[in-house]
């Protein structure tokens, strides 16, 4: 299973997961799920190292093809991450709350 949908990663952040967000610096403060953390794609392999240990890796982008891609990579290296279907769109749409700035 290399993706979750919004309720998975409810679960996920009220546990403390790992959320990696892939999105661009820019539209990472215009609006985001509370609680992630930004690596953008454009940086991820530069920067996987930042990535903590977990059972699983959450990654979340606009609308989910960036986060699938770094997923797979992580996948790829032996990190158990999943991507979430929809991404930020769909959790702004599900009128869940969000951070800006």
């Amino acid at each position: 299973m290399i993706e979750v949908d919004l309720s998975a990663l409810d679960e996920a952040l009220e546990s403390g997961a790992p959320v990696i967000d892939v999105r661009e610096a820019d539209e990472y403060a215009q609006v985001r799920v509370p609680g992630v953390t930004l690596i953008p794609l454009s940086e991820f392999v530069a920067r996987v190292g930042e990535i903590p240990d977990a059972d699983v890796v959450y990654v979340i982008c606009a609308v989910g093809g960036r986060s699938l891609q770094a997923a797979e990579y992580l996948n790829g290296r032996g990190i158990n991450a999943v991507s979430v279907a929809g991404g930020t769109s769909a959790w702004l749409q599900s009128g869940r709350p969000v951070e800006t700035g």
